[in-house]
Order: C-alpha cells, then sequence, then structure tokens
C-alpha cells in the first residue's frame, strides 16, 4: 500500500516520537529521576519504534500491520507510565502516546 494511505498514522507516529523524546529529555532534567526510571526507558522505546515505523511505512513495508500491532503497544505502555506522573511533559506525551496507539490500531 502507498504511504500517502498511511499519512494520518505517520503524522501520529512522528508527533508521538517528538513528545517522547522531549519527555525523556525532560525526565532526565528532573531534580529525583529515579522515580522517572521507568517512564524514561518507555521514552525511548517507544519513540524509536515510532521513528521506525513512520519510516517502514513511507518506504512501503509489507509488514504494516504486524509492525503497527507492535508499536500500539508499546506506546499505550508509555502512555500509562507517563500518565502516572504529574509533570507537563509526561502528561502531554501520554496524549501523544493514546493518539498514537489509536492510529497504529486502525491499521494492526
Amino acid at each position: 500500500m502507498s504511504h500517502e494511505n498511511y499519512q494520518k498514522v505517520i503524522d501520529a507516529l512522528h508527533e508521538c516520537m517528538e513528545a517522547c523524546n522531549h519527555c525523556y529529555d525532560a525526565c532526565l532534567q528532573e531534580d529525583d529521576i529515579n522515580p522517572m526510571a521507568q517512564c524514561i526507558r518507555l521514552d525511548r522505546e517507544c519513540a524509536d519504534i515510532c521513528s521506525y515505523l513512520e519510516q517502514a511505512l513511507v518506504r512501503g513495508t509489507p509488514f504494516a500491520a504486524q509492525l503497527a500491532n507492535v508499536c500500539a503497544e508499546i506506546c499505550e505502555a508509555c502512555g500509562n507510565e507517563c500518565k502516572k506522573h504529574n509533570h507537563d511533559h509526561c502528561q502531554k506525551c501520554a496524549e501523544a502516546c493514546f493518539k498514537c496507539a489509536d492510529a497504529c490500531k486502525s491499521i494492526a
């Protein structure tokens, strides 16, 4: 399938990747990063899979559904972790993660 057919998913993936990268960096700046360890870890996982899936969709991967399924699972895990933290960057990241998970499910 042409990547144009996936444009809404591609946009959500890019937005999520940016939000996770921002959250990752902001979490590292918190006074006490120990409680943020899982958030930081999942931010990295989520940003990486979103970036990979975005690239894969643009180049027309035949594994779109399988990759989107994995991406949705990681986005939900990251969103669930981020929503536990009251930091604005975590809340915005959670929102982007859940939006991306829904977009990925539409092609999974």
